[in-house]
């Protein structure tokens, strides 16, 4: 580690701290749905995935070497590139978070690392082939497949459990489809680790290799994977709670059959990403399935009001971190005193989110509660109001009924008058 300097430093400690905002807001990508249907308690679910989180960043370097050495041309990028890079990222995470907004993590560090590699250097410096098959496309396709896989997972599990009527055995079918939530929870936690830890990774080495340490194509030192698992891993444990509480109640009202479909489904494809090498936004699959498995159940609904914020905000990810960090990478480019401001901005920013934060807190006691969350959809209203009341034959022993006048023939709250 010889070499480091002061400024590399400050890099190495930010890319870090990356990783742990990465962790917390990230959380419910593995745990949100086994939370809400009550399959695991949520300190003990938070838990556990922090420890499969440090786990997972030991089994494969494929997508930190993506990053370290495909989406931006190592040569001519400085050091302080990849600083006002983390500034947008972390901005952006500590904002999606405010807002209990389930964005990605990973087009976060893509959007700040890109933009300030342009403001540095220009676009020539942003490698476009790479941009758009290992990142646009998997962005496009992940959320999608994941949500097919999940609605169709979702029907087969309900078609195969139609004809279960014995109480005895409903409730046995709950356990096993609870049992089943926690291994595929783990399933998650392991392919998230596998996956975002080594998005930090790749920084720290693109960090390196531009300030001479490393040389171009190294893959990552192990202190640099021990360190970046272990802050993915601190940071899960803190628990994303307003992310969780999104993902486990605002999207749709989950059932452990569905949580169990939706959790595989989205462990599948983030674990084949990861092989391939696709720097695959786990939110964004993970947010796919759940949404996938509501649709998948006859008479689930999703809350297209909350999905359609979430939609936004991935589209924005990208384009407002990139704006981040090009404005801090003109900052870094004025000398020191930029950089200074820069750390300074971070710093504060991040305060007075936190502050924010606490007017109305979500932890792990209220994670569950449903009282702040928004109404269904105008989707799901609009069908609603159409539906037609049931239709039923009348009552044997009724012999005259007499409307009361002043109610609409359909009200519920109207008893019926015997003479």
């Amino acid at each position: 580690m010889e070499h480091i300097t002061l400024l590399l430093a400050i890099v190495v400690v930010t890319a870090l701290v990356f990783d742990f905002t990465n962790g917390f807001h990230d959380t419910a990508n593995a745990m949100a749905t086994t939370i809400s249907t009550g399959a695991m308690k949520p300190k003990t679910a938070v838990a556990m995935s922090a420890v499969l989180n440090l786990i997972g960043a030991f089994l494969s370097v494929e997508v930190a070497k993506t990053i370290s050495g495909g989406i931006v041309n190592e040569d001519g990028i400085r050091t302080e590139v990849i600083f006002a890079a983390l500034v947008g990222a972390i901005l952006w995470n500590l904002l999606t978070w405010l807002l209990g907004l389930p964005s990605s993590s990973s087009h976060a560090l893509f959007g700040g690392l890109i933009g300030a590699a342009v403001m540095s250097a220009g676009w020539s410096s942003i490698n476009g082939g790479t941009v758009v098959t290992k990142v646009l496309l998997p962005a496009i396709a992940a959320p999608l497949v994941a949500g097919i896989a999940a609605m169709l997972a979702t029907r087969l599990t309900y078609r195969i459990n139609r004809n279960v009527t014995d109480p005895n055995q409903l409730k046995s079918t709950a356990k096993g489809y609870r049992a089943g939530q926690i291994a595929s929870a783990g399933l998650v936690s392991l392919a998230h680790g596998t996956n975002d830890a080594q998005k930090t990774m790749g920084i720290i080495t693109l960090a390196l290799v531009t300030s001479g340490v490393l040389a171009p194509g190294s893959n990552p030192p192990m202190w640099v994977i021990v360190s970046a698992g272990v802050a993915i891993a601190l940071g899960t444990y803190l628990g994303g709670w307003r992310i969780i509480r999104t993902m486990g109640k605002g999207l749709t009202d989950l059932q452990p059959p569905q949580g169990f479909a939706a959790q595989t489904s989205a462990a599948t494809v983030i674990l084949a990403s990861s092989h391939l090498g696709f720097s695959l936004s786990t939110t964004q699959s993970c947010s796919g399935a759940v949404m996938g498995s509501g649709l998948g159940r006859k008479g689930g609904v999703v809350r297209w009001s909350t999905a359609t914020r979430m939609f936004v905000a991935w589209g924005l990810t990208l384009p407002a971190a990139g704006l981040v960090g090009a404005g801090a990478e003109f900052l870094t480019k004025q000398g020191p005193w930029g950089v200074a401001v820069t750390a300074v901005i971070l710093v504060g920013g991040s305060f007075a989110i936190w502050l924010a934060s606490r007017r109305q807190p979500v932890d792990h006691t209220n994670v569950n509660d449903t009282d702040g969350d928004e109404p269904q959809g105008v989707v799901t209203t609009a069908i609603a109001a159409v539906q037609p009341p049931p239709v039923g034959g009348p009552a044997s022993d009724l012999t005259t009924t007499i409307p009361a006048p002043a109610s609409a023939p359909d009200d519920p709250a109207r008893p019926s008058a015997k003479v």
